[in-house]
């Protein structure tokens, strides 16, 4: 059970990060928390494939987009990947598509908007490096906990 983002800050107020970011909700899990694992790139999603294609083990991926809208970074078939490895979430400043089908999967999905059109593919971009949008810093390892109220990340 993932804990109220609410009662959490409540609980903690400044010792946590609370962001800002007006996000969507996608997929059945309208709360889900885990370790953080992070994606950098800017319309290509080659390395959130690859990264979602391994084992979450629980885990949620930050994927920071740059916060454009032009192309999709997620889509069903990677959506379906990340639930068949054990991820709990992800955290898109981007777009995803497939909307209606990642509703349907055991997956939590934070995402700026949809976009039907497909990203490149070439592999431009970072993994595991500390992000920071929206004022708050994404360090991996660190605990994100997400509900219908919004997004709070351990400092």
């Amino acid at each position: 059970m993932s804990v109220v983002t609410a009662d959490l800050y409540d609980e903690l107020e400044e010792a946590i990060q609370s962001l800002p970011i007006q996000f969507r909700s996608f997929g059945l899990r309208a709360a889900f928390d885990g370790p953080i694992r992070t994606v950098r790139c800017f319309e290509d999603n080659a390395l959130v494939k690859s990264t979602l294609a391994t084992p979450g083990n629980g885990a949620v991926l930050v994927i920071d987009g740059g916060g454009s809208v032009e192309t999709a970074l997620m889509g069903d078939m990677i959506a379906e990947s990340a639930v068949a490895n054990g991820w709990a979430g992800a955290v898109i400043l981007g777009a995803i598509r497939d909307s209606v089908v990642i509703n349907t999967l055991d997956l939590g999905v934070k995402a700026l908007g949809t976009n039907p059109r497909k990203s490149s593919k070439a592999g431009v971009g970072e993994v595991d490096v500390t992000l920071e949008f929206g004022g708050v810093t994404f360090r991996v390892g660190a605990r994100l906990y997400s509900d219908e109220d919004g997004i709070l990340v351990e400092r």
